[in-house]
């Protein structure tokens, strides 16, 4: 019996192995010289110990000052980044085919740079954190929101991979936004130019796609996507802007979706909720759905009833 069982997973074993010699994507076995996840989200965390120097500690750790504390982390930081950006630095063409002390020697300028703009992630950081206090009358304190709000991490996350992603570094700054959507329900692109003072509210089903250019005092609500207005034309659309601009002051509410490159909403304007746009929306609109209705059925009778407009319906761009 037990012959006739690792029969079959050895059997089992060769019909893998058979598989793997497709010479398809998923075939790839050299793994060493793949980026590590676990390593890049390690990464993300302890860079978030860093901007967050009083939060976050690792008790594991027995560090008496900050000196101590950011030095340890640094050098983690600093040894780990250098690694996984020499790794996936072959991904761009100019690299291809350079030897492995250029790729060393470039993956080194390019995390010392990263790690430079530290204290700027840090600035707007703190603008973020203000805007969801100010925002949010369900916050009580700002280590609620630090400690708790999923919009927070997301846009944290996002800063940091947004620096790597203009310094040219592929792959690894989609794999933290990606390891914040898994645990934020929030998708944003590390392409995507976030202004300062952002605040997403409650945040699940948020996705803001790689071209997209947030300005400043901008809240956003759950469900919200700003996307393109069609992917059919694949990897031809690639680098070309295919998501909205959304300029300052503006706060789009849960359910609106805002399409296309050449969309720009204007500032200050509100998009209303559930608001389908694929064009421009003019400085200080408020945009509503018009004329929906609510339906109430009760002792086997139908009452419709509209929902009415602001008081003021001069200030609403109907769609």
């Amino acid at each position: 019996m037990a012959h006739k069982f690792e029969d079959r997973v050895h059997g089992l074993v060769d019909t893998l192995l058979a598989d793997y010699g497709g010479g398809r994507t998923i075939d790839a076995e050299v793994t060493l010289d793949h980026p590590n996840r676990d390593t890049v989200i390690d990464i993300v965390m302890k860079l978030r110990r860093i901007i967050f120097p009083g939060y976050f500690r690792n008790q594991a750790y027995r560090v008496y000052t900050i000196r101590n504390h950011v030095s340890m982390l640094m050098e983690d930081v600093i040894f780990n980044l250098i690694r996984q950006i020499s790794i996936v630095l072959v991904y761009c063409p100019e690299y291809q085919d350079a030897s492995p002390e250029l790729i060393a020697s470039r993956a080194e300028e390019i995390t010392f740079a990263f790690l430079e703009k530290i204290p700027e992630i840090r600035t707007y950081v703190e603008m973020d954190v203000e805007a969801a206090f100010d925002g949010d009358p369900a916050a009580y304190n700002k280590d609620e929101i630090i400690y708790s709000y999923p919009g927070l991490f997301a846009i944290l996350v996002s800063r940091i991979a947004h620096q790597l992603h203009l310094l040219g570094v592929p792959l690894i700054p989609r794999i933290m936004t990606e390891y914040a959507h898994s645990q934020t329900g929030i998708d944003i692109h590390p392409g995507a130019s976030l202004g300062r003072y952002f605040f997403i509210d409650h945040g699940t089903g948020i996705v803001i796609g790689e071209t997209t250019e947030i300005g400043d005092y901008v809240k956003v609500y759950q469900g919200v996507t700003l996307g393109a207005l069609s992917t059919r034309g694949g990897q031809s659309l690639r680098s070309k802007k295919r998501h909205p601009t959304i300029c300052d002051n503006v706060t789009i509410y849960s359910g609106a979706s805002i399409l296309g490159g050449n969309t720009v909403i204007g500032k200050g304007a509100v998009i209303g909720a559930n608001a389908f746009i694929t064009s421009s929306i003019p400085e200080g609109a408020k945009v509503s759905i018009k004329n929906q209705e609510l339906h109430y059925r009760y002792d086997s009778k139908v009452k419709t009833e509209s929902v009415p407009l602001d008081d003021d319906d001069s200030w609403f761009y109907i769609i």
